[in-house]
């Protein structure tokens, strides 16, 4: 009788969206859909839907704290995804605490909703940096990147640049997401403190279905790099889940809509370059 596989752990630290489409709610579905087992330390309660949020609570950084301790202390963690952090207190003690990780940490400097809606305040922002330090890789979409290497905005002919910048910085790699840039391709870019590592790029989906992509991509990343994937391969696939999560996207709500996370069967990763 053959043993039954274990799936890799996964913890999300990030907020919980009550709609269901972003935040803790994304990231569980996209570790389940992948084969792994999610955990959460959810760091603020919001009140959301397509069409923004409404309210955010955060949590206190004790609790959130407690939360991280009886995952790591029980079951066990191969994985760690962050996402939104809720307050300045609770960056900094996830950074400390998070120094000795032994495993894969992906982190998404979460700082607006699809929607619009502010998720980060300045000073939680300032934050991210200890964060950044003891990330494996780190994935701004473009406005986050701009932010986070102090540029007003980045273009299609400064994307690598700022990346370069931000992974010599931090000693991390970074993975640059274009969903924002203009054009009829979405081109993302792999970088470590050394150059290049990869680049991949896919045709724009035109759809107003993609709130929690930036969740749903650093989710599976984290779970892909539990399974130890090589991280080129993991950015890959992960592209992919996501890419094939818009495609399925279920058409719910007036705005921004959720991804079609349960559809999602077969995965053909996009080009590599």
């Amino acid at each position: 009788m053959s043993e039954r596989p274990v799936p890799p752990r996964v913890l999300s630290i990030a907020g919980s969206d009550s709609s269901g489409g972003a935040g803790i709610q994304a990231d569980i579905k996209t570790i389940a859909m992948l084969g792994g087992y999610a955990m959460t330390a959810i760091t603020a309660v919001t009140a959301q839907n397509t069409r923004g949020v409404q309210q955010v609570a955060p949590m206190d950084p004790g609790l959130v704290m407690d939360q991280l301790e009886s995952c790591l202390t029980d079951i066990g963690v191969d994985a760690i995804k962050i996402g939104m952090l809720g307050s300045p207190e609770i960056a900094m003690r996830l950074a400390k605490r998070l120094d000795t990780f032994a495993g894969p940490i992906v982190f998404d400097p979460v700082m607006v909703a699809t929607s619009g809606s502010i998720l980060a305040d300045e000073a939680t922002i300032e934050g991210f940096g200890a964060l950044m330090d003891i990330a494996t890789i780190v994935t701004p979409n473009l406005p986050e990147l701009a932010a986070l290497t102090g540029r007003e905005e980045i273009d299609g002919e400064s994307v690598f640049e700022a990346a370069l910048d931000l992974a010599r910085e931090r000693d991390t790699i970074v993975l640059a997401k274009g969903g924002h840039g203009e054009g009829d391709q979405v081109i993302d870019y792999v970088v470590s403190a050394s150059g290049k590592l990869a680049s991949f790029g896919h045709a724009r989906i035109e759809t107003r279905h993609t709130h929690g992509t930036g969740c749903t991509l650093s989710a599976a990343l984290a779970t892909l790099l539990a399974m130890r994937q090589p991280l080129t391969h993991a950015v890959r696939i992960a592209r992919a889940f996501t890419y094939s999560a818009i495609e399925q996207a279920p058409g719910f709500g007036e705005g921004s809509g959720p991804l079609g996370h349960h559809a999602v069967r077969k995965l053909s990763a996009p080009d590599e370059g």
